[in-house]
């Protein structure tokens, strides 16, 4: 497996992503990897190697700037940094579009097959870049955020999975209904999986604040990933 790290731009903002991929010569599909709140860590990283274990190219994009990183357990600081993409959905939706050119750049990657999945905040920029009517062949959100924002959505083309806790503070049942009814009335092909007794970042080891919600589940993670892996061969 190869790996590493990529350069690119929004605007004047420069962005490290980490890419990683099994170089076989062939053009693969491509998987946009969109971290939570606390940045473009390891947890985003471990994961793009995930999906080239998968056999595709896993780009693990950067939302907030080369070299700006949150930490575990930083509520306040994280939330700072996630702020003002989440008050701002153009500015959100610019940002990881960003992401999207970035990739379809790379000699290793099909260009007219990529996908996106985030965690957390993460969830919710995919959820935005469907919702940009982005050439993309699908979105999978994993404990994100549904609540739309202050921008009007485009046509969605984009199949849509979100892999949810039912548990979830951060996405309680009457936003995930919203979520449903928005969906349905843009006639997207949806999927929403809810798993019981299971709270937010369930898919993230570190995860262990009961208090604030976010609390990790191995059989919720092994059960998201296996849908994860199905969709993925389902779009490409």
């Amino acid at each position: 497996m190869i790996t590493q790290t990529l350069d690119y731009q929004d605007g004047e903002t420069l962005l490290e992503a980490f890419v990683a991929y099994k170089d076989t010569g062939v053009a693969k599909p491509a998987v946009l990897i969109a971290h939570d709140w606390s940045g473009r860590r390891e947890f985003a990283c471990k994961t793009a190697e995930r999906i080239a274990a998968m056999g595709y190219v896993g780009f693990a994009l950067d939302m907030y700037g080369k070299g700006i990183y949150g930490k575990d357990g930083d509520i306040e600081g994280n939330g700072a940094l996630m702020a003002p993409f989440a008050s701002d959905r153009a500015k959100l939706r610019q940002r990881i579009n960003a992401a999207l050119q970035a990739v379809r750049t790379l000699p290793q990657v099909d260009g007219l097959r990529v996908a996106a999945m985030g965690f957390c905040f993460g969830g919710m920029c995919v959820l935005e870049l469907a919702r940009s009517g982005a050439d993309v062949k699908g979105v999978i959100s994993i404990h994100g955020i549904f609540a739309p924002g202050n921008v009007s959505n485009q046509a969605i083309s984009a199949k849509v999975l979100c892999l949810h806790g039912h548990d979830d503070p951060m996405a309680p049942p009457e936003q995930v209904l919203a979520f449903e009814q928005e969906m349905t009335q843009a006639k997207v092909d949806w999927q929403v999986h809810v798993y019981g007794g299971t709270m937010h970042a369930f898919t993230n080891p570190v995860a262990n604040n009961p208090d604030f919600g976010t609390v990790y589940s191995e059989k919720a993670a092994n059960r998201a990933y296996q849908s994860v892996a199905y969709f993925l061969e389902e779009i490409f």
